[in-house]
């Protein structure tokens, strides 16, 4: 037997529905906004991933699926969103267009990490990138969203934002924290050591607990930010009020890939343990500009589904169940069996989630059948039926007795006007 590789998870048929919700729900949403869908390849060149997500990130440096094709090029699944869909802005020429370009992705994104509660070697992100935009309004537009998003799937979770300025007052606090960690570096971890050179900034995002410790006493990025990143984030704690929506500021949020510039945010659970971030993001005003393009401002963030379902389920969020069949059709022998096909083609033709026997069940079993999959009513087709006129792909003249599962009474439905019938039962 060949078993599922370490780290992926199947989605069955009967557990698909609470994915479809969350998927829907964050579709309904992200129309709110007037975004627009945009799917990129699940593959992109890996020189995508080095220049945009940074090669100091763990993403980069341990998490990678990365391969050489037959062309002996090489080749990374996507481990994140934002670098794809800003490939695709740059190649496609959207910033020629109207701006705004506001788009959302449903995909899924690939990290060779060890798996943990709500994350997966393959897991799946909702994710949104708002391109051209530069004001403060923007970001708190995206993080109303998110917002917006995590309150109609019924989740309490809490906004930390920060600001992590630009690369020129950046320059300054990379300054200060190798100053306050170099008394330090024998108590950090390998990594730190490394990231100590060449990306001071991402020290903050170690998760190992002595460096955490070490990392509590760090300089504030806030106290660095310049006049123009101070001006930034103050405006968008002025959105964010005007948007009704409450926030903690933490300083020592950094979020874990380079691109960012000036606000970083996530909305974090404590219902699924110390890994609490369902949903992340902030600005990257120069990634397009380091992949090539014209330099132009950006904002998103991403939401993991399977971390989002993770905390519904701990929390005890109801997901509304899944569509049962309205009718199920049972035949009493072979050609009745016939019969009842040919009516479930021609109600679900109509628009009616009709079923049937494909077992060639008896008609205690055909009804224990219909109860497992729910079904509203249940129609028997025997041979007073046949005598009736129906044909085998159309309703015609003659009556059947429609059963209810949940009351057990039966009432008499023309065949011609069946369709009819359940439609109207259907939004009752």
């Amino acid at each position: 037997m060949i078993n599922i590789p370490k780290g992926t998870k199947d989605v069955l048929p009967a557990d698909a529905y609470r994915w479809q919700y969350v998927e829907g729900v964050a579709r309904e949403t992200a129309k709110l906004y007037n975004l627009k869908e945009i799917r990129t390849p699940v593959f992109e060149h890996t020189e995508l991933f080095l220049r945009g997500v940074g090669d100091t990130t763990d993403i980069v440096t341990k998490e990678m699926y990365t391969f050489r094709d037959k062309g002996d090029r090489s080749i990374t699944l996507k481990p994140e969103g934002t670098a794809g869909a800003a490939r695709s802005f740059i190649e496609n020429g959207l910033g020629n267009g109207v701006l705004p370009v506001k788009m959302y992705y449903v995909t899924p994104v690939f990290r060779y990490e060890r798996p943990q509660a709500g994350r997966l070697r393959e897991f799946h992100q909702f994710g949104v990138e708002v391109f051209g935009a530069k004001g403060a309004d923007a970001d708190a537009e995206v993080i109303s969203l998110a917002d917006s998003l995590l309150k109609r799937l019924g989740l309490k979770v809490k906004l930390r934002i920060n600001s992590i300025g630009c690369p020129s007052c950046r320059a300054a606090y990379n300054k200060a924290l190798k100053e306050y960690f170099a008394p330090h570096l024998d108590g950090l971890c390998y990594d730190c050591k490394a990231r100590f050179e060449k990306n001071p900034l991402r020290l903050l995002d170690c998760k190992e607990e002595e460096c955490r410790k070490i990392n509590a006493h760090a300089p504030s990025i806030l106290d660095y930010l310049c006049p123009e990143c101070a001006e930034h984030f103050e405006a968008l704690k002025a959105y964010l009020a005007l948007a009704g929506i409450e926030y903690e500021i933490d300083p020592r949020i950094v979020r874990g890939l380079d691109y960012y510039t000036r606000t970083v945010f996530e909305f974090v659970s404590d219902d699924i343990g110390a890994q609490g971030t369902v949903c992340g993001g902030g600005r990257y005003d120069g990634l397009i500009g380091e992949l090539g393009g014209a330099p132009a401002p950006a904002v998103g963030f991403a939401a993991g589904i399977e971390r989002l379902l993770l905390v519904m389920e701990s929390t005890g969020v109801k997901i509304p169940e899944e569509e049962k069949p309205l009718v199920y059709f049972a035949g009493m022998d072979a050609e009745c069996r016939k019969k009842a096909f040919a009516l479930t083609i021609a109600l679900r033709h109509a628009g009616i989630y009709a079923e049937t026997d494909h077992m060639e069940r008896s008609i205690k079993a055909q009804f224990k059948y219909a109860d497992k999959i729910k079904a509203g009513k249940v129609i028997i087709l025997g041979e007073e039926e046949l005598d009736s006129g129906v044909c085998q792909n159309e309703l015609q003249e003659g009556a059947m007795s429609v059963k209810c599962m949940a009351s057990s009474e039966s009432e008499k439905v023309d065949f011609s006007s069946a369709a009819e019938y359940f439609r109207k039962k259907k939004g009752e």
